[in-house]
């Protein structure tokens, strides 16, 4: 495998990932509001099949769709870069939990 193609699948991880990271950040805000996610895609102007694709994780999610999320609860988004530590990888060959993107996030990451 070359240097680009092992680039662009550890791109894809990590973008998997932060998706998960949003859709459960997304989910846990719904819940602790007590609202459904029919209440989301009333407050989005968006079907409640639209709202299902956005929390699979799965969804490529944009920025605005996740603006939009977060204005429709009253919420704000945050999204910020930091420089991994040097000891830190992303991808299957990553030892531990802590090269998820969820780390320091308050979300519960495996082990």
């Amino acid at each position: 495998m070359s240097f680009f193609a092992r680039s662009e699948s550890n791109a894809e991880l990590a973008g998997a990932q932060l998706a998960r990271q949003a859709t459960a950040s997304l989910a846990g805000l719904l819940a602790g509001l007590g609202k459904t996610r029919s209440d989301l895609a009333k407050a989005m102007g968006v079907s409640p099949g639209r709202v299902s694709q956005i929390m699979s994780g799965d969804a490529n999610l944009t920025v605005r769709t996740l603006a939009a999320a977060a204005e429709a609860l009253g919420a704000d988004v945050e999204i910020r870069f930091s420089p991994r530590r040097p000891d830190t990888a992303v991808g299957p060959s990553a030892s531990s939990g802590e090269s998820s993107p969820l780390r320091g996030s308050g979300i519960p990451t495996r082990r």
